[in-house]
């Protein structure tokens, strides 16, 4: 596996805590994954590569859904836990240790979906992996991203609640630029990195993709009501969602 800090940072990460992080984070669990699985759509019967799966919650969703997932991350750790469960749970998931930017062992043009849930914004090499999503999806084929919304979580960025609801203030946001910090409920720091919206969107059309679609989702009721947290989302957007094509 080609090892840059990006993969040398989450194989630091110990996975007992990130998986008890992962499966109660509010966000994730009643808003990001709801809306991302939402946008998908039916996927049964198809070939998904679901890229920087973590601990795998989307790739066992996207199996039961009828579909037959790739599970693919640079964490030795977490694809351990995810292979184990998917093997206790009869999951169709196959996993695979790599680096997002060299996905050697898959063959051109395999898969009608690549998902990047929360993932694009961390990796060192984008260039390389949009090279590589792009080889490995089919014509036509979608990719589905989420990310830190780059507008309103830069690292010069702070949120502050107040009375009168959510303030978020932002001091730099077009230096693009990485630094270390923590997740709450980790004890290892994470690498973080920027970059700005015009980066992305200049960087898919590099790589032979057309954005068909972006999304700032505003927080259902019923989201709403799951944490007090996702009601900071129906006035400012902590994530933005992408849709692509393979031209």
């Amino acid at each position: 596996m080609r090892k840059d800090n990006s993969t040398e940072c989450w194989n630091n990460v110990g996975v007992e805590k990130w998986v008890e992080v992962a499966q109660k984070n509010d966000f994730r669990i009643h808003y990001i994954m709801p809306n991302t699985l939402q946008a998908m759509g039916e996927v049964r019967g198809k070939h998904i590569l679901d890229l920087g799966c973590g601990e795998g919650g989307y790739s066992r969703a996207l199996a039961e859904k009828g579909a037959t997932v790739t599970a693919v991350d640079c964490s030795e750790a977490s694809l351990a836990y995810v292979a184990d469960r998917a093997v206790k749970e009869g999951a169709n998931i196959r996993t695979l240790l790599r680096n997002a930017s060299e996905l050697s062992g898959i063959q051109n043009a395999e898969y009608d979906v690549v998902l990047c849930s929360m993932m694009l914004m961390d990796v060192e090499d984008l260039e390389g992996t949009l090279r590589e999503i792009h080889r490995v999806l089919k014509s036509k084929g979608k990719v589905f991203i989420s990310i830190l919304h780059p507008c309103y979580k830069p690292k010069e960025s702070q949120w502050i609640m107040e009375e009168e609801g959510i303030t978020v203030t932002v001091k730099d946001y077009f230096k693009p630029t990485e630094w270390v910090d923590n997740i709450k409920g980790i004890d290892e720091t994470v690498i973080y990195r920027h970059r700005t919206l015009s980066d992305y969107i200049k960087a898919f059309n590099r790589n032979g993709f057309l954005l068909t679609d972006m999304n700032e989702p505003v927080p259902t009721k019923e989201q709403m009501m799951q944490s007090p947290r996702i009601e900071w989302l129906s006035k400012i957007p902590m994530y933005l969602f992408m849709e692509l094509e393979n031209k």
